[in-house]
């Protein structure tokens, strides 16, 4: 199993999330064969951005961020590139440092009940 974890900037996240369920491997229902356990959250990254209409300042971290998105999920080894380059296609934006994608091995993964 590997762990997808994508920084996403804010206005991609739908397009993201559509070309998951598009793969046909990702049911957002959280019990898909081949991706589970996704996962969306809300971040700032402190980060000046080549757009100024994507940073702000944020007054808990006393400085300019870019507000972005954090999905998270779990996926069968054999459906992880797939998912990766379905993510990164519907993320882009044209600029350099859109967001980053990174793949993890899952050692082990108990279910709680």
């Amino acid at each position: 199993m590997k762990e997808i974890k994508a920084f996403i900037r804010q206005h991609r996240i739908a397009n993201v999330l559509e070309a998951l369920r598009d793969s046909g491997h990702c049911d957002m229902s959280n019990s898909g064969n081949g991706c589970h356990n996704i996962t969306v959250s809300k971040v700032q990254r402190p980060l000046a951005s080549g757009d100024p209409t994507q940073q702000h300042y944020s007054m808990e971290l006393a400085e300019a961020v870019i507000a972005e998105y954090k999905l998270e999920l779990v996926c069968a080894d054999d459906v992880a590139d797939l998912l990766t380059d379905a993510i990164a296609k519907a993320a882009a934006t044209g600029q350099p440092d859109a967001g980053w994608i990174f793949s993890s091995e899952i050692q082990h993964a108990v279910r709680i009940r």
